[in-house]
């Protein structure tokens, strides 16, 4: 390519786009995405109200071949494929779990889309434990019979301002010449630089002015357990009369827990609307965290559009939106490496 960096047009476009996590990222770079695949009709809404000139398809990805994704990258110079391809046995909080024989055929899937499109730039953002797969190495193989020249890095999300404790695998591939993240920092914000401004709200309460700041309501059992819980605490801080055989588990420590005003979020995942099931507790209101602080900690603007008012969703499917998400600051990190990749070229 002989024109200038800064006047190539990079198209991309998302494979399991979710609502728009590493799509408004890749965006916020300067990265093109004209559209997004999703089998999940009901992610529609807050991918197109946030991602002006994005379309979102609704298509299982077992069935996108490269006659649909073609028409995505007409008058572009660069061409970029990228998705979190679905593979929760993997995850952190799945850990300790049997993952022989895991249903990985998703990666398969986008590796056979990147086969077909032959696209100029690959990035494929997933759990940490994925590595270990050999999903991950055939996927590997495949880019690198293809004469990718690619980069694998387990990322600390807070390095690029993401406020959690989040590690997450990272590939970079291109087929224009070397590729990697952006070697840069930023001092990520603490929970209460995140969501202290919030209007306060009791459990099961909605915010009038805004319908995505909201939370589950607790059982009277429950909201005795977070009235007894200290920030960065655990079921230790109870009376004797709340405390069950099973909380003394090894898994249970981080159960049931507050966040602390001044340190990172925990990983948010989609069940960051139960108390139960982490340290998803506000740090000093007795209930879990709303919906919209979620989005907060998982670095979506404040004035992401999340509900469709004419079509509501249950605050459990807005927690399944928004723990499936890739942090969008952790996209605009990739999207800046593919800027900067093709300014080498």
């Amino acid at each position: 390519m002989t024109r200038d960096a800064e006047s190539r047009t990079i198209r991309a476009v998302e494979l399991f786009c979710g609502i728009g996590g590493l799509t408004h990222g890749l965006r916020l770079a300067g990265i093109e995405v004209v559209g997004g695949f999703d089998n999940d009709p009901t992610c529609r809404y807050a991918y197109e109200a946030n991602n002006a000139g994005a379309d979102f398809v609704c298509k299982d990805i077992r069935t996108v071949g490269f006659t649909d994704v073609k028409p995505f990258y007409e008058s572009s110079d660069v061409t970029a494929l990228v998705g979190c391809a679905p593979c929760q046995p993997f995850a952190a909080h799945n850990r300790g779990k049997s993952t022989l024989g895991s249903d990985c055929t998703l990666v398969a899937e986008f590796a056979r889309l990147i086969v077909e499109s032959k696209p100029d730039l690959v990035s494929m953002e997933n759990v940490s434990g994925l590595a270990k797969h050999s999903a991950f190495s055939e996927f590997l193989e495949i880019l690198t019979r293809l004469n990718y020249k690619v980069s694998t890095e387990i990322v600390s999300c807070e390095k690029y301002g993401v406020p959690q404790k989040r590690k997450r695998l990272v590939l970079l591939a291109s087929r224009l010449g070397p590729i990697s993240l952006p070697d840069w920092r930023e001092t990520p914000p603490t929970v209460e630089e995140c969501i202290r401004n919030l209007p306060p709200l009791k459990g099961g309460e909605s915010c009038a002015d805004d319908p995505a700041h909201t939370s589950l309501p607790l059982t009277q059992t429950n909201r005795d357990r977070i009235a007894q819980s200290k920030p960065g605490g655990s079921w230790k801080d109870w009376e004797t009369r709340l405390i069950n055989e099973c909380h003394k588990r090894a898994h249970y420590p981080a159960a049931y827990g507050r966040m602390s005003w001044d340190d990172l979020a925990p990983t948010i995942t989609t069940q960051f609307c139960y108390y139960s099931t982490g340290r998803f507790g506000h740090p000093e209101q007795d209930r879990a965290i709303s919906v919209r602080e979620a989005a907060l900690l998982q670095t979506f603007p404040r004035n992401y559009e999340l509900v469709d008012e004419e079509n509501p969703l249950t605050i459990r499917a807005l927690a399944r939106h928004i723990g499936n998400a890739v942090p969008v600051k952790l996209g605009k990190a990739i999207g800046m490496a593919f800027k900067e990749s093709i300014s080498v070229q």
